[in-house]
This record gives structure tokens, C-alpha cells and sequence, in this order.
């Protein structure tokens, strides 16, 4: 599923192509699970003739300043993403190896905007789970009042972090996947960080030593800055990254160092782990 990094993306190239651009037209699908707490045609009614004044993230939520109040705030869930017509979907894991939508306007498009330079950009969400929703203050409002730090943007300092990790007693694998505690950490990246940090995903917050919190938060950081500088292009992650190697649950997988990948069950999510090298 998009996580920051697919959502950082998507921010750049609404950035890209509607910040500083009107809203000329609207049209938003008549889907009352993925448009919640408000219809579509008051969405609509918000962003016809606004102006973009800028495209922002927390974790995985993202939303737009406009000239005008409420903003709309969007959450891609497993499938959604922003599309235009030059800049085609990104693959997520949700996609498998089925072909690329490519069409235009895309078959699972949600909201369609024309913007007044000529632009045209949608959000799509093939599997309906993603939302929509109207804030007049987003930040100060839930879902966005809820959630952690974002390590993007907004990385505590080494030894902050380290205490706020040592003062919990929360399994690794699932405070990672905490959205209250960090912003924008999935699945793939909690395995990621863990093994690059080289420490078991079972151990506790509280039993972590300062050397591997700050380890953890040095790991992190990294991460995430790469993910985001090739556009969470998967292809271009580097080739020593468990990411290549984890999915599927596949007996006998190997990390590229060939490492033997165990698969456990944790917080009720798979995680991917290398017993060999994380202690």
C-alpha cells in the first residue's frame, strides 16, 4: 500500500502541476465510501474556482491549501495515488503483475480537476478503501491531530527520539506501524529499518540500548530519504535492500548478501526478518 514515500510523491506532483493554478472544473464519482463525512458534490462545490496554494503531508494523509477554506485532505489507502495525463500510475505492491492503467481519464478514477493552464490531474482508488474529506483546519483536526512525528519533515533530534523509543514498552514491528507514534511508517519500511538497524522486530522499546535507538533513528532517516528521492520508484531502491526480497512468503528466500528471510506473524501484520543478523 502508498506509504510516505508513494504519498511524497504524489505531494511533489500535485506541487508540480496545480500550486499556483485555478480549479476551472470538478468532477467527482458518485462513491459515498471513498467521499467521507461529505458528498461529492460539496466537494466539488469547494474546489470549483480555488486556487492551489500549496500541496502538504503528514505521514500518509496529504491535503491542499487553497484561497479559500475548507481544504480537501486525502488518504490513498492501498490503491490510490495522483495520476495526469504525462505522469502515469506508480506501481504499488497492491498492483502485482497485473498491466498498468493507463487510460485517460483512468478506470478508478475518484475526483477529476481541470486546472486553468490547461493541467488535469485525478485521484484514482481501484479498491475504494482510500478517502476524501473536507478540514477547515487539517492539521488541528483528525485524522492529522492524531498522528506522530513525520520523519520526512519533522525528525526529532537523536536523543529525543532514543528516549521516546526507550520509554515504551510496545513490541519494535508494531510501534513502528503505530501511526501515533511515527507518521507514515508501512509495512515494507518497519521490516526495512529493523533489518538495516539490525535488531530482532520481537524486542521491546524499552529493552532497546541509547546505541540502538539512535541506530534505529540514523536507519530511518535514511530510508526514507532514499524511498523519497527516486519518487518511490522500487526499481530504483538500492539492490542490498530487503524490500527485493520480502514478499510472498516464499520458502527459502534470501536477502541479496544471502541471508535466509523467516516470515513471523506480528501485530497481526507478515513481517519479514533476517535471524542471522538482527538481534
Amino acid at each position: 500500500m502508498p506509504e510516505l514515500p508513494e504519498v511524497e510523491r504524489a505531494r511533489r506532483l500535485v506541487e508540480r502541476v496545480a500550486v499556483g493554478r485555478r480549479i476551472e472544473r470538478v468532477r467527482c464519482a458518485d462513491d459515498e465510501i471513498v467521499f467521507d463525512g461529505v458528498t461529492p458534490r460539496a466537494v466539488a462545490s469547494a474546489l470549483r474556482g480555488r486556487t492551489v496554494l500549496a500541496s502538504l503531508r503528514r505521514g500518509k494523509q496529504m491535503w491542499w491549501e487553497l484561497d479559500q477554506r475548507p481544504w480537501p485532505l486525502f488518504h490513498f489507502a492501498m490503491t490510490g495515488q495522483f495520476v495526469t495525463p504525462a505522469a502515469g500510475p506508480l506501481r504499488l505492491a497492491a498492483n502485482g503483475k497485473q498491466p498498468l492503467d493507463r487510460s485517460w481519464p483512468p478506470r478508478f478514477w475518484k475526483i477529476h480537476l481541470w486546472l486553468d493552464d490547461g493541467g488535469e490531474l485525478a485521484m484514482t482508488n481501484a479498491r475504494r478503501l482510500g478517502r476524501i474529506r473536507l478540514r477547515h483546519d487539517p492539521v488541528n483536526e483528525l485524522p492529522i491531530a492524531a498522528l506522530g512525528f513525520d520523519p520526512l519533515t519533522e525528525m526529532p533530534p537523536a536523543a529525543e527520539l532514543s528516549a521516546r523509543l526507550r520509554a515504551r514498552k510496545a513490541v519494535l514491528k508494531p510501534l513502528l506501524l503505530d501511526q501515533k507514534f511515527v507518521a507514515g511508517i508501512g509495512n515494507w519500511m518497519a521490516d526495512e529499518i529493523l533489518y538495516q538497524a539490525k535488531i530482532d522486530p520481537r524486542r521491546r522499546a524499552h529493552a532497546l540500548s541509547d546505541a540502538e535507538a539512535r541506530r534505529i533513528r540514523t536507519v530511518m532517516a535514511s530510508i526514507v530519504r532514499k524511498a523519497c528521492a527516486v519518487e518511490a520508484d522500487k526499481a530504483r531502491f538500492p539492490s542490498s535492500w530487503l524490500f527485493h526480497h520480502r514478499w510472498g512468503k516464499q520458502a527459502g528466500a534470501r536477502t541479496a548478501r544471502g541471508e535466509p528471510i523467516e516470515h513471523i506473524e506480528l501485530g497481526g501484520r507478515t513481517t519479514a526478518w533476517v535471524p542471522s543478523v538482527q538481534t
